[in-house]
């Protein structure tokens, strides 16, 4: 068979199982007996392990059982789900307290009490309980919206239908962690890949009987939105939690000390395979309410707390070939193509080799023995290389100084912090011209915190970007659907679900615009400040207008870095051409998702010299909090000057000449009807 022939006989397939799945997860009515069904299963995964170049993300290898966003109504978290920044050593969790302490202003002899709690490797579960009664119960789903899977929740015996305490809240989210114990997986374990993906498949089943029948269990550890919850510490409620009636994690503990959490980690690791479930680390957590009141948020993680992963699994293996692999901002990264190797209950197939100095200082070369190490959730990496197990015939890898996508020059930037060229080397080419680039350009202007268009994921917009259906963004909102409903794999009603996918993301915030356009260094945060800042989509185009890049510099938090890249975006016709087209489409909201109306709303503030008990951050915060804007520069456009101690004189006298009015810490703290 030719390479056609084999992918039309594996794509018939993922249909034929695709169809199977929706009748037995979807419908209750299986047509085919399991045997047949595990046949079937059989030569699609045989398929993919015999012809690398096979791949879906409907194939029974990536999915358990039927995608159910159909069967699940979507609703908004009442308080967002948030993920967690990642320790992995001693310094990450020095680091972790000094940022605690710096912004809270303390001094570096503050003790800070933590919750330590063994971290659950399972799937997060939000549950609203009202006037003591379970009422809905989420997934995390994007943290922001999660599936209704109330019904199937209920199933689980360790959630009380019902809480009689009387210090239990009028209002709150539990939550918490479903999972199944490693005894019970045994049971399992040819319906399902790991403990984890069983409780997924489980949590994910139309027919809440059909879950009742997988062991499912739930360890509850925090809370979202609460109404008259009188507690004061993490600890506290963890205690109550267990008076309420649920079950929590066995090994919490309260400890003060980078050297006693560090102790807890090793004694808990060494009995890591003795528990009857799995664990993947530690969180942290400041053990005091008020201090994560005042700690608050950064991005989509909380400040006040930190996941401890467990040290790594190392296996041996040896490097079939290095592919270079190209990002949507031209990096050039090497990726190991590797013989499998189990590490760690994951077979591992790749392992990233950084960049080219990180070949050259470990001379990296095809046909080595190498040690792989996988830590936590990091992509596997190759620590070592066995010298003694080198081939005689062995070439030295030679990273290519032109770019395998489109033959440009492959360039090594001069970096302005730390006065070197970068480690990483990129192509030169700019806008649309690469085409690894731009598929993947086009993949981040779907993503989830772009457009997020569901249903458009990264195999197809490959699949589309080889039929030449999507070249440019703009040309996924002008899809040929006949030509799609013809293809293998499609059908009318897929077709129309994606159809009305795109057709949903034609109305978009200006701040996840201007980060769907995937310009280097410009992040989802810094996306915001410029959203915010320029107030409208006329506002951006006109930077290449006016080419009036300086006036960014006022915004707080975009630097030099960030203007030279939008200045670079602007310099390419073709992006222009991209956002013209684009504007023609979509629509753009000029107003960017604000906070309500506080005190300081529409005033400009300014920061100099040291605030008593207060860092330079949470002050910020404080100011955004109240609908006011931090800028960096002394212009007209700022209202007021706040001064702390030993102030900057030259910022107070350019103040005064400009008529600015000046405050102190305790006069701007009146203005938050707050006293210092």
């Amino acid at each position: 068979m030719n390479f056609d022939e084999i992918k039309k006989r594996y794509n018939k397939k993922i249909s034929e199982i695709l169809k199977h799945n929706k009748n037995y997860y979807d419908k209750n009515s299986p047509i085919i007996s399991d045997k047949d069904y595990d046949e079937l299963k059989k030569e699609i995964l045989d398929l993919e392990k015999k012809y690398n170049f096979l791949a879906s993300d409907d194939s029974p290898s990536k999915i358990v059982g039927f995608k159910p966003s159909k069967n699940f109504k979507k609703v908004k978290h009442k308080v967002s789900m948030l993920s967690l920044s990642n320790a992995f050593n001693e310094e990450d969790l020095i680091n972790f307290e000094k940022r605690v302490i710096n912004f809270l202003d303390k001094k570096d002899d503050l003790e800070i009490e933590y919750s330590a709690e063994p971290k659950i490797d399972g799937i997060s579960a939000s549950l609203f309980y009202k006037n003591g009664k379970f009422i809905t119960g989420l997934s995390r789903g994007d943290g922001k919206e999660g599936e209704d899977i109330t019904e199937n929740l209920k199933t689980i015996k360790d959630i009380p239908l019902k809480i009689d305490a009387k210090n239990f809240p009028q209002e709150i989210d539990i939550r918490g962690e479903v999972f199944i114990q490693n005894s019970d997986f045994k049971n399992l374990s040819d319906k399902f890949a790991n403990p984890r993906n069983a409780a997924s498949g489980s949590l994910r089943q139309k027919n809440p009987n059909e879950t009742k029948k997988i062991p499912l269990r739930f360890i509850a550890y925090t809370y979202g939105y609460e109404k008259n919850m009188k507690m004061n510490s993490q600890s506290e409620y963890l205690k109550n939690l267990k008076k309420w009636g649920f079950v929590t994690n066995p090994l919490n503990k309260t400890i003060v000390g980078i050297k006693n959490l560090l102790k807890n980690y090793l004694e808990v690791e060494k009995k890591r395979d003795q528990l009857d479930f799995d664990i993947d680390g530690i969180v942290y957590k400041v053990n005091d309410f008020k201090l994560q009141k005042r700690l608050g948020n950064v991005a989509n993680a909380p400040r006040w707390a930190i996941a401890h992963k467990f040290s790594s699994t190392k296996g041996v293996s040896n490097i079939i070939d290095i592919d270079i692999q190209i990002g949507r901002t031209g990096a050039l990264t090497p990726v190991a193509k590797i013989k499998p190797i189990n590490i760690g209950g994951v077979i591992v197939s790749n392992a990233t080799l950084h960049n080219e100095d990180e070949i050259n200082r470990k001379d990296i070369r095809v046909g080595d023995t190498v040690i792989i190490e996988r830590a936590g959730d990091v992509i596997p990496h190759i620590i070592s290389v066995d010298l003694n197990k080198r081939q005689k015939n062995s070439e030295k890898f030679v990273f290519p100084k032109k770019c395998p996508s489109c033959g440009s020059e492959t360039i090594k930037e001069y970096n302005l912090t730390t006065k070197k060229k970068d480690s990483v080397r990129r192509c030169s080419s700019e806008g649309f011209k690469c085409e690894k680039i731009s598929i993947e350009k086009i993949k981040h202007f779907v993503s989830k915190d772009a457009f997020n268009i569901e249903g458009f994921g990264k195999k197809i917009v490959e699949n589309f970007w080889n039929l030449q259906l999507v070249q440019f963004p703009q040309d996924i909102f002008k899809l040929d659907y006949l030509k799609i409903e013809n293809l293998d794999g499609w059908g009318r009603q897929s077709v129309a679900n994606l159809k009305y996918s795109i057709d949903l993301r034609k109305k978009i915030s200006f701040e996840r615009f201007i980060f769907a356009l995937g310009i280097r260094h410009i992040g989802l945060e810094n996306a915001k400040l410029l959203a915010k800042n320029l107030k409208s989509f006329k506002n951006f185009i006109n930077l290449s207008k006016s080419k009036n890049f300086s006036e960014l510099l006022n915004i707080d938090g975009i630097g030099e870095t960030q203007i030279n890249s939008i200045k670079s975006f602007f310099s390419n016709q073709e992006n222009i051409k991209v956002l013209s087209e684009l504007s023609k489409i979509i629509s753009i909201n000029k107003k960017t998702e604000t906070k309500k109306d506080g005190p300081l709303k529409n005033k400009n503030f300014m920061l100099t010299g040291k605030l008593e008990n207060m860092s330079r951050a949470e002050a910020k915060s404080l100011i955004e909090q109240n609908s006011g804007n931090i800028i960096s520069n002394i212009s007209k456009k700022l209202d007021y000057l706040i001064i702390g101690d030993k102030p900057t004189k030259r910022k107070i006298d350019s103040a005064k000449e400009l008529n600015i009015k000046i405050l102190n810490q305790s006069d701007w703290l009146k203005m938050l009807n707050k006293t210092s």
